[in-house]
């Protein structure tokens, strides 16, 4: 008996399925997500492309057990598996034939099933007869009801003469519940599986007869309503004619009577009644009215010749713009500049396009506003920050749906006027795909020259930006492709110091913490001492961003106490450096942070710019034992790691007169690091610093920690000129540095640094590498290490001959 029990149960990979249900001989595709369930299709490779599918009993469950599936399945057959980019399987399956659950295990990759054989039982075979023919008359009438079932199929119907088959065909055609279908298959007399789909078909003839009536009565309600509709347009017809109604006007009589008293272009008002003309003959309730009605709205609505007077009173805009802002003299400057030039200019000029560049929170955006309010202009700011759509600045094309125009139309519709000030914000944020390049878009936006006559794909006509004033805010204008930012006037804005900070604190950032933390009525005073510990102590960054967040901090716990202890109105807050420290927590930034009295063989202060403000880097070098090895680390770009080159060629020049030999090279591995791995770094500016560094290490000789320096190296040990200077002094000063070496040729530069910065440091401009050395290294003998070093140095020579001269480094 053990025997014959072993024999009839087999065991297949388990696919437990989700509100669907497979019968024998049905084919069909399933979509497979569970990991177990993936698993189990490529397990079915092992059983002959073989696995039992069963219905859940509730499609939530993610990970069923035994009690969470209905007993009787199917055993099926893979026919083709795909699997689909999104990790899930496309499978084809055909069912073959019934089974029973008799236990379920879940392996580590999958579930298995034991199931046994669910032989059909046949007891009457004449009831059986009569019930498939009522069953193949009774589909006939329903499928020439339901029209989303072939005919074709009854051909194959009426072929069937086993009643088991018949069963699980029709019932894969049938719209029924997944308990219904599982009743079905899970009978195991064919009799009353046969009557169970007699049935349901029925009930569901029944159904689609109502559904039908419904249809018919809605369909006649429907025509009655659009023949009211038609009388009443007579009716209301007539009686204008005979004058007992007053003529209503019509949304398309409205239309043309705006355009008339609209002033725009001949050719926008000629294109506008022509959109106008064609809604006429156009049926109300066709998809393209839609369309052209939009259309017609965005054309009526655009201010074309509609322009704002500028208040160009000089003396007004500079008091705006000063009672709003603390610095930016340059922008401010070059705003009163505008101002004057729009005074003495009859026509006004052409309208201004300038880009302000700088860290962030250090005013950009908020300069434009002042800017608009002192101009008497709408303002509207748009922004680009992860804008890659052409369209999204010419807008998308009238045959498109849901077309509209781009961003500079829509700006100006929400100005309501043809000269406002638009803030292009973050400009260097826009990138692009295969759905175009805005920034190439913007070109024809941003000159002068062509934005006369702009064209957006939506409005089908030229509109004049000339007289628009485009402003744009970049952090990184390195971003900006070159022909783009050759349109542009770009004002550099560098960050503040810690005594602008303090001042725009006071005049600024206090007042509007106290405002927005509901603390107006109290008397909240800082003194000049905690907020410069809250800009050093507290604090690493060019703008203010950073600063208003921790006022905000100090004013939200002074909050907390006056409604905890029910402070009475008018109390005064005096904040010194000991509650800031209170409320703040420990100081996170200290000045001592380099210690400036020591001295390190191999590791040199550089400084750096970022698109943040200015940073000091940190360069390393260690020599040890090897085989000549040269190891560059911390993420350096392309030109950090040609500059590394460039310095280590520059020292191995001049090594001999150092004392260190030709073989020492081959005897020994550099290893040059600039820590903070995980951060980038790029830029030719650290030359001189990992030249000092090489210097160091391998000479022994040990750096000044006191020094810092900035500068571009040449295989000749020429020092050559950088940018970002204000932000890298900045950076020196609040880092506790003394002596800041840069480029000679940046000196002429240090007359627009403020004295504020360049106060308590030593800046020394240099020419060759050799007196950067002699200012870092610590060196006993300086005057004459720097003759060493200068006759060392490689020299130019001239060589001429006949065809031609050309210039070798010995």
């Amino acid at each position: 008996m053990s025997d014959r029990l072993k024999e009839s149960t087999k065991r297949f990979p388990l696919l437990p399925l989700r509100d669907v249900i497979i019968f024998p001989h049905m084919v069909v595709p399933l979509f497979v997500g569970r990991e177990k369930s993936i698993a189990a299709l490529e397990e079915a490779a092992k059983f002959n492309h073989e696995l039992f599918l069963v219905t859940q009993r509730d499609a939530s469950v993610l990970n069923p057990e035994k009690n969470d599936l209905y007993q009787v399945g199917v055993v099926v057959n893979i026919i083709q598996m795909l699997r689909l980019p999104d990790n899930t399987v496309k499978v084809l399956i055909e069912g073959k034939y019934r089974a029973k659950v008799k236990d379920i295990k879940s392996m580590e990759k999958c579930y298995m099933a034991d199931v046994t054989d669910f032989q059909d039982e046949i007891k009457n075979v004449m009831e059986m007869e009569a019930v498939m023919r009522s069953i193949k008359s009774i589909f006939e009438q329903y499928v020439k009801l339901n029209k989303r079932i072939p005919p074709e199929l009854l051909m194959s119907i009426s072929a069937i003469t086993e009643g088991s088959r018949l069963a699980d065909i029709i019932v894969a055609h049938l719209n029924m519940k997944i308990h219904e279908k599982q009743e079905i298959l899970g009978a195991s007399v064919v009799e009353e599986r046969l009557q169970l789909l007699l049935g349901k078909m029925q009930g569901e003839i029944e159904i689609i007869n109502v559904e039908k009536r419904i249809r018919s009565r809605v369909k006649s309600q429907m025509e009655k309503s659009q023949k009211e509709y038609y009388l009443n347009e007579q009716m209301n017809a007539i009686q204008r004619e005979l004058g007992t109604r007053e003529d209503g006007k019509s949304e398309i009589n409205e239309m043309e009577e705006k355009l008339e008293a609209k002033a725009m272009p001949k050719e926008a008002k000629e294109k506008t009644a022509k959109e106008i003309r064609r809604l006429k003959t156009m049926s109300p309730m066709s998809a393209e009215s839609a369309v052209v009605r939009n259309y017609i709205d965005w054309m009526l609505n655009l201010p074309w010749d509609n322009y704002s007077t500028d208040d160009n009173n000089v003396n007004k805009a500079r008091h705006i713009l000063d009672e709003e802002h603390f610095g930016l003299q340059e922008v401010k400057e070059r705003i009163l500049e505008y101002l004057s030039v729009r005074s003495l200019v009859a026509e006004g000029g052409k309208g201004t396009i300038l880009c302000l560049a700088g860290p962030p929170g250090v005013g950009k955006t908020s300069i434009a506003r002042s800017l608009a309010n002192s101009l008497n202009r709408s303002f509207t700011r748009i922004s680009l920050g992860g804008v890659r759509d052409e369209a999204e600045i010419r807008g998308h094309r009238r045959t498109y749906v849901g077309a509209m125009p781009g961003k500079i139309v829509q700006a100006l519709k929400k100005a309501g006027t043809s000269n406002p000030v638009i803030l292009l914000d973050e400009i260097d944020k826009m990138s692009s795909d295969f759905r175009g390049d805005p920034s190439s878009a913007m070109l024809e936006v941003l000159d002068p020259e062509q934005n006369k006559n702009f064209g957006d794909h939506y409005i089908e006509v030229e509109y004049d930006l000339s007289k628009v004033m485009f402003i744009m805010t970049a952090n990184d204008l390195s971003q900006i492709p070159g022909p783009l930012r050759d349109r542009m006037e770009i004002i550099h804005i560098a960050g503040y110091t810690p005594h602008e900070k303090m001042m725009i604190a006071k005049n600024y950032l206090v007042k509007k913490s106290n405002k927005q933390n509901g603390l107006e009525k109290y008397d909240v005073k800082y003194n000049d001492q905690s907020l410069i510990k809250v800009i050093r102590g507290y604090s690493r960054e060019s703008g203010v961003r950073e600063l208003e967040r921790l006022l905000n901090t100090i004013a939200r716990k002074i909050a907390t106490e006056v409604v905890s202890k029910s402070v009475p109105v008018g109390k005064k807050y005096s904040i010194n450096e000991k509650l800031v420290e209170k409320f703040l927590g420990p100081v996170k930034f200290d000045q001592t942070d380099i210690e400036v009295d020591r001295k390190e063989v191999g590791l040199v202060n550089g400084l750096a710019w970022t698109s943040s403000g200015g940073d000091v880097l940190h360069v390393e070098v260690v020599t040890s034992p090897g085989v000549g090895k040269i190891e560059i680390t911390g993420k350096l770009g392309e030109v950090m790691q040609e500059s590394a080159r460039a310095a280590l060629s520059f020292v191995k020049s001049i090594s001999p007169q150092l004392g260190v030999d030709s073989g020492w090279y081959t005897k020994n591995d550099i290893h040059i690091h600039v820590p903070e791995g995980a951060t980038p770094k790029d830029g030719p500016s650290a030359g001189i610093t990992l030249a000092t560094a090489l210097t160091s290490a391998i000479t022994g000789i040990s750096v000044k920690q006191s020094v810092a320096m900035t500068g571009e190296i040449t295989l000749r040990g020429r020092v050559l000129p950088i940018g970002g200077l204000k932000e890298k002094l900045l950076a020196a000063k609040q880092a506790g540095i003394t002596t800041v070496v840069i480029p000679y040729k940046n000196a002429a530069g240090l007359i627009k640094i403020p004295e504020e910065i360049k106060s308590d440091l030593n800046i020394v401009p240099v020419k060759s590498c050799e007196e950067v050395l002699k200012v870092a290294l610590d060196l006993t003998h300086p005057e004459q290490f720097m003759k060493v070093v200068a006759s060392a140095a490689p020299k130019l020579t001239v060589i001429e001959n006949e065809e031609n001269k050309s210039r070798v480094a010995n």
